[in-house]
């Protein structure tokens, strides 16, 4: 699997360009790192790839997963994964229920869905909390649970939008390792975009500065 980026550039309502055309491809397992400050257009770019752009921008260019061009699909079939700021887990269901949420519609049966979703809490150090209310989960539980259910949709590939910024300092390292280790281990393309170099090291892959369409780094 592999995720590739064609010159895709996108321009807002006025006609601007946010940045100069970016290509570059992120092989299956691999984390591939975008950086800039805010304002940028980092989390723009991570919605044109997942096909959540906003009304008013235009993208050009090409996404293409594993060879196939899904650029004009819309976002449920492409198969792309994304991770928020925000450890976003439906209050209304069990931990869980959050993570059977996730499972795609093929996998049928009952037995077989809960054993998937209670292998995926084993994974996540969350043995034993199918049933518990995911108000009552520490942040890093939250975290958690809440790559493991993107997982479990079992994406094509996967986008981060700075997601880390918003754990406590002592369980950034914990999530970091926790995220890249089954990135990884199910080789699935990974993008992510960040303001911290620390993010960045920990994921290991190259680092990919957004730029201005005159090519001046913002």
């Amino acid at each position: 699997m592999s995720l590739d980026l064609d010159a895709l550039s996108i321009r807002a309502a006025n006609g601007l360009a946010l940045f100069a055309p970016l290509s570059l491809q992120v092989p299956a397992g691999a984390v591939v790192t975008v950086m800039g400050p805010s304002g940028v257009g980092k989390s723009t770019l991570l919605d044109a790839i997942g096909g959540h752009l906003a009304h008013g921008f235009q993208l050009s260019g090409a996404v293409r997963l594993n060879g196939r061009d899904v650029t004009h699909l819309p976002a449920e079939a492409r198969r792309i994964g994304l991770m928020f700021q925000d450890a976003l887990l439906f209050p209304h269901l069990s931990v869980g229920d959050n993570l059977a949420f996730g499972l795609p519609p093929g996998l049928r049966g009952r037995a077989r869905r809960r054993a998937a979703v209670e292998d995926a809490l084993a994974q996540a150090g969350l043995a034993g909390l199918h049933d518990r209310d995911p108000a009552t989960l520490s942040g890093g539980q939250r975290a958690r649970a809440a790559l493991m259910r993107t997982l479990l949709a079992d994406p094509a590939a996967l986008l981060l939008d700075e997601p880390f910024s918003k754990l406590d300092a002592g369980l950034r390292d914990e999530m970091r390792a926790f995220t890249f280790a089954h990135v990884t281990s199910r080789a699935v393309p990974t993008l992510m975009v960040t303001h911290d170099p620390e993010d960045a090291r920990a994921a290991g892959g190259p680092v990919v500065g957004l730029t201005s369409p005159e090519g001046r780094r913002l």
